[in-house]
């Protein structure tokens, strides 16, 4: 797929644009990077395509936030990387699908509220307790932006890889088809086994939890 099957001259009403596209050989095969900038702020979002997603039904998809301490640092205080290699090696292995990833460190309320969070969860609170105590909502993540992405994709419907049924439902309200969930990856350690519980008992997260021995 080349940006000339894309809108390079956004609309009136864009939220994003397309800014770079190439070819990127990862582990996971080559995939085709694109990045989208927001028409307000410049903030920039990516979307990893492997194959030819335009005009199919289906499409594996995962629209993953950024999450800077557990991709980058190792943090075992969630399962955002494990999802992220999870989804990326399920699309890897398909004939073609797409990772969306979306600059929303923390659930939205940026990596600075996020560290500040979890000094707050070091002496008893849990992730939405953290929040809201700074004053953030339990979770501030958009998916209008995921939604045009995929629009300028061509992509008709998707089969999401998520363990999230907001996440579903934001996507549905944005205009996107989802077909079906095909569940996420949730590995649990000493370290996170209380926030994934806290995932699934407040906001319905359908996490089957796989235990995993890890060292402190």
């Amino acid at each position: 797929m080349s940006s000339a099957h894309l809108h390079a001259v956004p609309s009136p009403n864009s939220l994003v644009e397309l800014y770079s596209e190439a070819p990127l050989p990862t582990r996971h095969g080559l995939l085709r990077a694109f990045v989208f900038r927001e028409t307000g702020t410049g903030k920039e979002h990516v979307v990893a395509v492997k194959g030819d997603v335009r005009g199919h039904e289906g499409v594996p998809v995962r629209v993953h936030s950024e999450c800077l301490t557990s991709e980058i640092l190792g943090s075992l205080k969630c399962d955002c990387r494990e999802q992220l290699e999870h989804a990326l090696d399920l699309i890897g292995r398909s004939e073609r699908g797409a990772m969306i990833y979306l600059r929303q460190e923390g659930r939205g309320i940026g990596l600075g509220n996020k560290i500040r969070a979890y000094a707050l969860q070091a002496r008893g609170a849990d992730t939405y307790e953290a929040n809201r105590a700074l004053g953030f909502g339990d979770d501030l993540r958009r998916y209008d932006i995921a939604a045009q992405m995929l629009k300028e994709l061509g992509v008709r419907s998707i089969d999401l890889i998520t363990n999230n049924p907001q996440k579903i439902a934001g996507l549905e309200v944005e205009g996107v088809t989802v077909r079906r969930r095909i569940p996420s990856l949730a590995k649990s350690n000493p370290h996170n086994i209380g926030y994934l519980r806290t995932k699934r008992e407040r906001t319905g997260h359908l996490i089957e939890l796989s235990e995993q021995k890890t060292s402190a």
